[in-house]
């Protein structure tokens, strides 16, 4: 199972940049898309459907803001729209699907940007997030959780970490709640495969060609339950695909 994590500011700009062909080409048999910016007006998805794909999609009650989808060649045995958060679910932050031997886990975390109300936000969302984790885990198969999480949990995982010490996405808390994370079971998909290779974003601010100098962050992953490890036959970033400020992170399941 091939599954592809994209957040595409905004599905309608993706598409309209060639995000259909790229997917016939990349053939992921689990697309997650986070940042789909539908809102209450139904998206087209016929091009989608017509590369044989189901789709599902979990937009933000805000217009033009947030949102997720999952478009999968396999038919789930169950799908999951929110997370039984009302404040969370307002924003459509999570998707899930269920499969007979995994769970595909699609999340569009918060980013702490906008101020200090939306950082204190974020970092009770974090908090929460783990809880539920840990909660479902106990009834659905082993989880592959993938998504924007807007954090970097290390120093390589940016462009500048010293400059960036207390910017929202890599302040001490989240730093530690990713560790935390972790170390309740979970695998980074990409450091497991590429270790402690430098240089490897999944984000460039669209100000100064900084994705042409790789000033990036690496804020996209795909944590892997450890019962997982094993089936990890390959993963990392596909920073050719230029449909969005972010590129997307693969998984290849056995």
């Amino acid at each position: 199972m091939k599954i592809i994590s994209y957040n595409v500011n905004g599905l309608r700009s993706a598409m309209s940049k060639g995000l259909l062909d790229w997917v016939q080409e990349a053939q992921p048999d689990v697309l997650c898309l986070q940042e789909i910016k539908a809102g209450r007006e139904a998206l087209d998805v016929a091009g989608f459907e017509a590369l044989g794909y189901h789709a599902y999609l979990y937009p933000a009650q805000k217009p033009g803001y947030s949102g997720v989808a999952i478009f999968t060649k396999r038919v789930p045995k169950a799908i999951t729209k929110g997370c039984g958060h009302e404040a969370y679910d307002y924003e459509g932050r999570v998707l899930r699907l269920d499969f007979e031997d995994v769970s595909v886990l699609n999340v569009y975390m918060p980013s702490g940007t906008s101020g200090d109300e939306r950082q204190a936000f974020k970092l009770e969302w974090l908090q929460w997030f783990t809880k539920y984790v840990l909660a479902l885990r106990h009834s659905v198969p082993p989880l592959i959780i993938c998504g924007d999480f807007n954090c970097c949990p290390t120093p390589i995982d940016l462009h500048n970490p010293k400059a960036n010490q207390n910017s929202p996405g890599y302040t001490p808390a989240e730093r530690a709640w990713f560790a935390e994370l972790l170390g309740h079971g979970f695998t980074d998909s990409f450091r497991h495969h590429h270790g402690d290779a430098p240089h490897h974003y999944s984000w460039w601010s669209y100000r100064a060609g900084s994705r042409q100098r790789n000033v990036g962050w690496r804020l996209d992953y795909l944590l892997a339950d450890n019962a997982l490890q094993p089936r990890l036959a390959a993963a990392g970033l596909l920073p050719d695909a230029v449909h969005s400020d972010h590129c997307p992170a693969f998984v290849e399941l056995a």
